[in-house]
């Protein structure tokens, strides 16, 4: 794992996947598991030497600095983002690859695999790949205008249009409230409710539902507050809000939210929490996976045509499209959802306006009015 040079351990760019640290006054070294996409190997044989020269007495302060900067490193990069990233190098050095690699190798990767997959799931391949070299220092190998070109190719010949979850409209939202209203009074049925409509109304990713605490909620005469400690477009936690005012009772929902809360007894920690056969509450959050789940049940319970193509990510759509077709102003859609990007919003407004702002409406009133003067 290291060479010896003049006594010195060096620390070796292809095992930039561990940091060697000196262990005992026998400085031998272990691999610390540090994740993927590191920095230059440099840093750490900086840390390791460090710890090295200076022996016992500073071993502690040079682990602690080496322990610090792996958090830093981890935090920098998202869990799933992580995720996704190790998952492509799996898959990589599954089909035979190796890191690190060289541009035949990728391009031959290409090669075996254009048809299979996805160009978007080759893109983000070809991303691993190339942050993996960024951070140890090396030649990436996916920058060399061959293998962009080649990708470029299975774009063009393998491309998609990209599947997009079903937005769901207040009639559908409606249709799945007055489902859950009919079944008999459990938590469960309170849970799912308030679910669904704060899901809807506050534009809510799967991740930020799951991860709302009790300690988030601010009550407010005009409605609920609900901070998001940290999301995907504030991955710096500075903090977002998204607001409930109070509306009707069988739409509000803030006084869901109330009656689950209360009804589930809960004083702390999450606010979304799995429910079993016996209508106990547990203790831990929901799965994320389980809000899909939830709406597949619904849709199916609807009778809606539309169920493989529900999922989380249909609250959000769902919101800023039904927004979009009441014409509410551009700004405020972008606030409730808490958009960071304009040109997403107008994606959504646009699909949501399809139909109300087009040319062909336009011309078929006046072409009506022409054939009754014939």
């Amino acid at each position: 794992m290291f060479e010896m040079i003049a006594n010195i351990p060096v620390f070796l760019p292809e095992f930039t996947g561990t940091l060697l640290q000196v262990v005992g006054s026998r400085k031998s070294f272990v691999p610390l598991r540090l994740g993927f996409c590191q920095p230059d190997a440099c840093v750490f044989q900086g840390l390791v030497l460090q710890a090295f020269f200076l022996g016992n007495s500073c071993y502690l302060v040079a682990r602690q600095e080496a322990e610090l900067l792996r958090h830093y490193l981890q935090a920098a990069t998202s869990d799933n983002t992580r995720k996704a990233y190790r998952s492509a190098i799996r898959q990589f050095e599954k089909w035979g690859g190796r890191l690190p690699s060289d541009r035949d190798t990728v391009v031959r990767y290409l090669l075996a695999r254009g048809e299979a997959l996805n160009p978007r799931t080759l893109d983000l391949h070809l991303t691993a790949i190339s942050q993996w070299h960024h951070y140890q220092g090396l030649i990436d190998p996916v920058s060399d205008p061959v293998v962009r070109k080649t990708m470029e190719g299975v774009r063009r010949t393998h491309g998609q249009p990209k599947r997009k979850a079903k937005a769901l409209r207040l009639e559908h939202v409606a249709q799945m409230v007055n489902h859950l209203r009919q079944l008999p009074d459990t938590k469960k049925k309170l849970r799912d409710i308030a679910l669904v409509l704060t899901g809807f109304f506050g534009a809510f990713r799967r991740s930020e539902l799951v991860a709302i605490q009790i300690g988030d909620l601010v009550w407010e005469p005009e409605g609920l507050l609900i901070r998001l400690s940290r999301s995907k477009t504030d991955q710096q936690a500075v903090g977002l809000v998204r607001a409930l005012p109070f509306g009707a009772p069988g739409c509000c929902p803030a006084m869901a939210m109330k009656n689950w809360i209360e009804l589930a007894d809960i004083n702390e920690g999450s606010v979304f929490r799995p429910v079993n056969r016996w209508d106990k509450v547990q203790p831990k959050a929901l799965n994320p996976g389980g809000i899909n789940q939830l709406l597949k049940t619904l849709g199916n319970a609807c009778q809606f045509d539309f169920v493989p193509d529900l999922s989380s990510h249909s609250f959000r759509r769902g919101l800023s499209t039904s927004a979009a077709r009441e014409r509410v102003d551009f700004e405020l859609i972008k606030k409730q959802g808490g958009w960071k990007s304009d040109a997403t919003v107008w994606e959504y407004i646009e699909e949501g306006q399809q139909f109300n702002n087009n040319a062909a409406l336009v011309l078929m009133e006046k072409l009506e009015a022409l054939v009754g003067n014939v």
